[in-house]
């Protein structure tokens, strides 16, 4: 820019040199100052404005930046691990997970105590249906554990790409988007958790529900044995005639 000063001045110098001629040409030093001013004030205004539109084209292009989506999307993924851990649950045998539900099963199949006159085969029935309700608590609980470390390798892969591209992110919407991303992978893992928790802990109730039941079937047992039927009187036996 100073270059370009320069030029306009000695252009402005030539063209303002009087021409020699018989006679001699009068030189206005003061309008010749103002010429020069004002050429140096013009060429700072262009100067200026050329500083200010490189500015702006800058701050264009940092918003172009932020405006930069994140080329990795894995939310799909994440719902889909939720998703399956959720389909064991549904699928798991015994005693539902709806509270109104678990309510009435439970009192059918441990109840405080039998009516009279309830069968043996009845009794049994309901004893290897307890039985039948641990083994799939377990068996649930066991799946989810399986299902947990099968997503572990995923999740330490999902994990990998997300702080890779959040490090590498051109902009805000790029940083954010990771992050939001890394949020949800956070939380599934936690709803991960809370499913392998509320597995365990049924099929740890459920061991201790069924002795419980078995011992009210012991009950009922005792109590028919010991109600039905001629009771049983004392006499006297005398081993020897008089």
């Amino acid at each position: 820019m100073k270059k370009s000063l320069l030029a306009a001045l000695v252009v402005l110098s030539a063209s303002l040199t009087p021409v020699a001629h018989a006679q001699w040409a009068v030189f206005d030093a003061l309008n010749f100052s103002q010429n020069i001013l004002t050429v140096a004030h013009t060429l700072q205004t262009v100067e200026n404005q050329a500083v200010q539109l490189q500015n702006e084209a800058t701050m264009l292009e940092n918003e172009a930046r932020n405006l930069k989506g994140l080329n990795l999307n894995t939310l799909p993924q994440i719902i889909n691990l939720l998703s399956t851990t959720d389909r064991l649950i549904q699928q798991s045998q015994g005693l539902a997970f709806n509270v109104s539900q678990m309510n009435t099963t439970f009192s059918r199949y441990y109840p405080q105590s039998y009516a009279t006159g309830t069968s043996l085969t009845q009794l049994t029935a309901d004893s290897q249906t307890r039985w039948t309700y641990s083994r799939g608590a377990v068996q649930t609980s066991m799946q989810l554990q399986a299902q947990a470390t099968q997503n572990q390798a995923t999740d330490e892969a999902t994990l990998s790409s997300l702080v890779n591209q959040s490090q590498s992110a051109v902009g805000a919407l790029q940083a954010s988007q990771a992050t939001n991303q890394l949020l949800a992978l956070i939380a599934r893992e936690l709803m991960q958790e809370q499913q392998l928790r509320l597995t365990q802990d049924r099929a740890a109730a459920l061991a201790q529900a069924r002795p419980i039941g078995a011992q009210t079937s012991s009950l009922t047992v005792r109590q028919q044995f010991a109600g039905g039927g001629v009771q049983y009187t004392p006499q006297t036996v005398s081993f020897y005639s008089n």
